[in-house]
C-alpha cells in the first residue's frame, strides 16, 4: 500500500491552483471539469508520478468547522518535505507568503509554518539523521 492521493480543502480552486503552482512550485496532474469545480490535482516536479495532492473544494459543511479549529489552534493541515527550510522560508517570504512559524529546530526536525492563502497553515519540513 502506498499513499496515491492526499488533498487539502481550499476556498477557491483557482486561486489555490495558481498559488500552489506559481508561488510553492507544483505542477499540475489532472485539471478535469466537473460542473462548477474541477479534479484538480498536482505533483511535485521531480515526482510527476508520485503522490498527488487534489485541491478540494471545501464546500462541504464540515469542513468549515474542522478547518476553523486547526486555525485558531495554529494546526497545520498538511506537511511538505524541503531540502532546506531555512532557505525555502527565505524563498517564500520574497513572494510575500505568510508564515505563521520561522523555521524551528526540534531534535533531528526543522519545520516552519505559512498560510496558503486558501483558508490553510502548511508546514514546510526537513528531517535530519
Amino acid at each position: 500500500m502506498k499513499i496515491y492521493i492526499t488533498s487539502v480543502f481550499v476556498d477557491d480552486q483557482a486561486k489555490a491552483r495558481d498559488f500552489y503552482t506559481s508561488v510553492l512550485g507544483f505542477v499540475i496532474k489532472h485539471e478535469i471539469p466537473l460542473g462548477e469545480d474541477s479534479w484538480l490535482t498536482l505533483t511535485a516536479p521531480d515526482a510527476l508520478d508520485g503522490p498527488e495532492l487534489l485541491l478540494e473544494p471545501s464546500g462541504h459543511r464540515a469542513v468549515g468547522p474542522f478547518r476553523e479549529a486547526l486555525l485558531s489552534d495554529g494546526i497545520p493541515f498538511a506537511s511538505f518535505e524541503v531540502t532546506d527550510v531555512n532557505a525555502e522560508y527565505e524563498r517564500l517570504l520574497g513572494l510575500g507568503v505568510e508564515f505563521t512559524q520561522t523555521p524551528t529546530v526540534m531534535g533531528p526536525v526543522t519545520t516552519a509554518v505559512f498560510n496558503d492563502t486558501c483558508g490553510n497553515l502548511i508546514q514546510i519540513t526537513n528531517y535530519q539523521d
